[in-house]
């Protein structure tokens, strides 16, 4: 594996640099306004490119790094990783977009909460921010390993270059002006993603000689990922699509729901060829680079490239960087001002807007704190899911089992469920179950036995009418 020159190093760092001072440019000119402008787009963003922000969430950095390295570890069923998502997506819009569209709320606790209430809603939000966080500390691992590659820098130094750049484009832009440079970012992305697979194919000589020459594993459906796994996989992404904040707050952003629902469609098309070629590269780097750390199965193409050509591809990672972490961010900026400062402080618009601001700038500075604690980026992510999948069962039985209308029962469902998948992610996954299926049971189960046990207001009524008999 080579280096680049101090001339090819200049070259590709010079792009990537013109490439951020365009966009920071940019998301300067359509910078949002007002409160409205940042948090929803005010209601006036086409389904053609919400579809790309969606699609861009849930294929950001991470999952573009986690994937390969999932590959290079497992095999091309890493893939399902990805495919998860975009069989997600048109499901979400067939089940739910319509439901949580006309609650008018633009966040997923907020639409919750017309079904049980304000502590509900609370619950919700803090589960969501801190799988958010964790979202954003696995963009941050998997953008500064791109970064470290070229430049040279160690991880937390490019961790914290990836913090300063993608905290100014939300923190400035918002939904308004991120939903624009996203469709510069996400064009890029699939350019620079399509170029590593070239390179990655003509450099094996093709996937016939990889399939001649690798453990038949890295070539079947399940490959040493298991099939387990990879249901839990699409249980865990078809789950989180159906809670994740900012696609609740991207879809709120359309002008209606039948444009929020062709977004849906529009993010499916682009999350599965891209799926595909992910996976692909990270067995073409086990096939070429075996001794290489799993973590650089993608960005390890970078160093058999021409200077220009690495310089368009990193510039497409860097890109990828950027708007993952800016899109979770801005959903987080979301909870913490619409469903907690909002309702206890009951600022003006201008001030909640300053307010909003100061806070991305903390949003976007707080994962850098666990950078150096996350070895698995794609375990990660999917732990991150398992937890918001919690959220969609609870979303799920609200909108579609009316019996189920205890707040106490979600309540202890919502917390016992975070609880619990936690602590079996931090064991490992005891007795081979993957925490996915925790975070899918456990609330449903909890709601089930608070179902049963009848309510303080049951009993009264029940004494009243007995008193009322006579007996």
């Amino acid at each position: 594996m080579k280096a680049f020159s101090t001339e090819g190093t200049l070259i590709i760092i010079c792009m990537v640099v013109a490439y951020i001072l365009f966009t920071t440019w940019l998301t300067y000119r359509l910078r949002s306004k007002s409160s409205g402008d940042f948090m929803e787009g005010s209601r006036a963003m086409p389904a053609f490119i919400v579809g790309i922000m969606l699609m861009s969430e849930y294929i950001g950095a991470k999952s573009t790094i986690g994937t390969a390295q999932a590959a290079f570890e497992d095999g091309f069923a890493a893939s399902w990783s990805v495919i998860g998502a975009a069989i997600g997506f048109p499901i979400f819009g067939l089940l739910l977009v319509k439901r949580i569209y006309n609650t008018g709320k633009i966040t997923i606790s907020g639409a919750i909460a017309e079904k049980y209430g304000s502590t509900t809603k609370n619950i919700i939000s803090i589960i969501m921010i801190y799988a958010l966080l964790l979202v954003n500390v696995g963009n941050y691992v998997s953008g500064a390993a791109a970064i470290s590659t070229v430049l040279k820098v160690n991880l937390p130094v490019a961790a914290f270059i990836t913090a300063i750049v993608s905290t100014f484009y939300f923190a400035f832009g918002g939904m308004k002006g991120m939903a624009w440079v996203t469709m510069l970012h996400s064009a890029l992305k699939y350019v620079g993603i399509l170029i590593i697979l070239g390179v990655a194919l003509k450099m094996t000589g093709g996937i016939t000689p990889m399939v001649e020459k690798m453990p038949s594993f890295y070539w079947t459906w399940d490959g040493h990922v298991g099939a387990s796994t990879i249901v839990a996989w699409l249980i865990g992404t078809i789950g989180s699509i159906f809670c994740t904040q900012f696609v609740i707050q991207a879809i709120s952003s359309t002008k209606s729901p039948a444009a929020a629902r062709r977004a849906t469609w529009v993010a499916f098309f682009f999350c599965l060829p891209i799926g595909i070629a992910i996976a692909m590269i990270g067995v073409a780097a086990k096939y070429l680079h075996p001794g290489i750390n799993s973590l650089y199965a993608l960005p390890v193409f970078l160093q058999d490239m021409s200077p220009w050509l690495a310089g368009i591809v990193t510039t497409s990672l860097v890109a990828s960087i950027f708007v993952s972490v800016g899109t979770v961010a801005l959903a987080i900026a979301s909870l913490i001002v619409k469903d907690f400062y909002v309702p206890y402080r009951n600022p003006t618009p201008e001030r909640e807007f300053k307010m909003t601001r100061w806070l991305s700038l903390a949003i976007g500075f707080a994962p850098l704190v666990f950078v150096l604690f996350v070895p698995e980026v794609l375990k990660l992510s999917f732990f991150t899911r398992a937890i918001r999948l919690s959220i969609s069962v609870v979303a799920i039985i609200a909108f579609y089992l009316p019996m189920f209308k205890s707040a106490r029962g979600a309540n202890w469902g919502l917390i016992g469920a975070c609880v619990m998948t936690s602590v079996w992610f931090v064991l490992g996954d005891p007795f081979g179950i993957n925490n996915m299926y925790i975070a899918l049971i456990t609330p449903a189960v909890i709601m089930a036995i608070d179902y049963m046990i009848p309510s303080r207001q049951s009993v009264k009524k029940t004494d009243n009418r007995m008193q009322k008999s006579g007996v």
